[in-house]
């Protein structure tokens, strides 16, 4: 049966995840561009922008988990709708700023509050539960891959409006594309009328209370491997989208190459995205995870190692954007192939704790190691070598266990 046959029926809530997904991914990777201009104008450093962020991504992985159990409880459109209202807020906070107060609960709490209700691990659950399992991988890698596109309208618009009117004007431009999160977020409500699939796995916990989910979720050793490499993913891409338009402004390159690259990560998310659900269909979804934190790794080493260009940082672009929102769809699928649908929201929550833990440290370490020692070499060589580890752990940990799929399986 075709797979747009398949999906006709559930086809408005799966583009409302879609748009919901992409506005608040695009718009909180994009929010590196206003740095450099908002941290010299109302005078705050760098580490006290970064220390902002870096609480956006604690208060978004600490409270992913009670929002994805609240789920069960509320249903997904009120978190989702009261989650796209507090974005709206932050930004809002941000764009009126003049101290670092404002950016802190702006910036930091309301929109990490905002990403803990609207960001991967809803929209996924989200798209999880609206296809059957057949397609299931394959449809989230749909979903990430139009969750991708919001970097390339909203860095290049911000940048423009940055440049020509100056940083508020930009973060007031970002306001109105958040608007659009709201009806978004009401069409993709609509899961909650659809009935949860019987479970097709013994390992699921559908009946179970939160606790005892979480309790199994910690339990079992693949989880829990696949939840520490998650860290280091946090840490590597928090770090380039906090602080990537900073380096290319000390290397003086042109200020929109930041925002033309962000463009590129986002552009290759999509294709990144679709490629990694498709594979995730087919092959072992934590080896998957394992070669993407290499590769990913590699391709850091590579450019912080040679001289920056705009041709190179195009390039880096491209290849890290299709390394990127790759890992969405395979850490939501296998988490629906552990432990089933019900819980799966709340359990991919507690591994994205481990993510943002990483993205603390990414985007406030690099801060504090920017401002010590005057450059980014050695963030970006703790980047790398904590990337290859992790990785190499992960692969060899999913080969290795006999409780997962091959590597290798029938499509």
């Amino acid at each position: 049966m075709p797979l747009l046959q398949i999906l006709r029926p559930t086809l408005p809530i799966l583009i409302g995840a879609s748009i919901m997904l992409t506005l608040s991914m695009g718009l909180r990777q994009s929010l590196g561009i206003f740095m450099q201009p908002l941290t010299h104008d109302i005078r705050i450093s760098v580490s006290d922008f970064t220390l902002a962020l870096a609480v956006q991504n604690l208060a978004w992985g600490f409270l992913q988990p009670l929002a994805g159990a609240m789920t069960v409880r509320y249903g997904f459109r009120p978190i989702m709708v009261v989650g796209s209202l507090l974005y709206i807020a932050g930004l809002g906070f941000m764009a009126g700023a003049h101290g670092v107060i404002s950016i802190m609960i702006g910036g930091g709490v309301l929109i990490g509050t905002s990403l803990a209700c609207t960001a991967a691990a809803i929209a996924m659950s989200v798209a999880a539960r609206a296809v059957p399992e057949t397609v299931r991988s394959t449809v989230l890698g749909i979903v990430s891959g139009a969750g991708s596109l919001g970097a390339l309208l909203s860095a290049p618009i911000g940048q423009l409006l940055n440049e020509g009117f100056g940083w508020r004007v930009g973060l007031i431009g970002f306001v109105v594309l958040a608007l659009a999160m709201i009806p978004a977020a009401w069409y993709a409500g609509r899961i909650d009328q659809v009935p949860l699939p019987k479970p097709t796995s013994s390992e699921d916990i559908g009946e179970a209370t939160a606790a005892i989910a979480a309790r199994a979720a910690f339990g079992n050793a693949s989880f829990v491997v696949m939840t520490c490499a998650y860290l280091v993913c946090g840490m590597q891409l928090v770090f380039l989208t906090t602080h990537l338009p900073s380096y290319l402004a000390i290397c003086g390159l042109d200020p929109m190459l930041s925002a033309q690259t962000l463009g590129m990560i986002g552009g290759f998310n999509v294709l990144g995205s679709l490629f990694f659900g498709w594979a995730g269909q087919r092959w072992n979804k934590l080896a998957l995870l394992g070669m993407i934190y290499i590769l990913r790794s590699l391709a850091l080493a590579w450019y912080f190692m040679l001289p920056a260009t705009p041709a190179s940082t195009l390039l880096f672009g491209a290849i890290m954007g299709f390394l990127w929102m790759g890992v969405g769809p395979l850490v939501a699928g296998a988490v629906a192939e552990m432990f089933g649908l019900r819980w799966q929201a709340m359990i991919q929550g507690l591994a994205f704790m481990s993510h943002q833990i990483g993205s603390f440290l990414g985007a406030y370490g690099g801060g504090l190691l920017y401002d010590a020692l005057g450059s980014y070499t050695m963030a970006w060589r703790i980047g790398v070598a904590l990337g290859l580890a992790g990785g190499i752990i992960q692969v060899a940990f999913a080969l290795m266990r006999p409780s997962q799929p091959p590597l290798l399986k029938a499509a």
